[in-house]
């Protein structure tokens, strides 16, 4: 799990996050700073939450909320980038992205109209990937094209 602060991310205990790539992942005791000790245990260049919790709680909020957005973006970009591309799990990313823009508008400030762009941008790359792939799909009633349910006949 990591802990966003205005100095950036970093990894605290608990379990891993699996929205995150499994590149970035540390096995307990993995990271620097342990003395032979405890793999699993403290060392004493790990962080100290109170610490980064009082960095978040001096963070405005529109810049946490902001960087979340910008996670869920990424995420996006992840998905749709996967071969074959991961349509659903794009579009809950994108979608939760959208409801973050949409919804809460200039309460972002000033890093609304670049996330605003964004979000434009990932849904077009959305339609056309989707479309991409649907073109490569047979439809339910055996014609070529998408796979849209107004083919089907029962």
């Amino acid at each position: 799990m990591s802990l966003w602060t205005p100095s950036g991310e970093h990894e605290v205990g608990g379990r891993p996050d699996p929205a995150q790539p499994d590149d970035r992942r540390q096995p307990p005791g993995a990271g620097g700073g342990h003395d032979g000790g405890d793999p699993g245990g403290p060392g004493p260049d790990d962080l100290d939450v109170d610490s980064l919790r009082r960095q978040l709680a001096e963070a405005p909020a529109d810049v946490v909320v902001a960087n979340h957005c910008y996670g869920l973006f990424e995420l996006a970009a992840v998905y749709l980038s996967d071969s074959p591309p991961r349509i659903e799990n794009a579009r809950l990313a994108i979608d939760a992205l959208g409801f973050l823009v949409d919804g809460l508008g200039e309460r972002l400030g000033e890093a609304h109209p670049a996330l605003r762009d964004a979000l434009a941008q990932i849904r077009l790359a959305f339609v056309q990937i989707s479309a991409a792939q649907d073109e490569g799909r047979p439809r339910q009633d055996g014609a070529a094209g998408g796979s849209s349910p107004e083919g089907s006949a029962g």
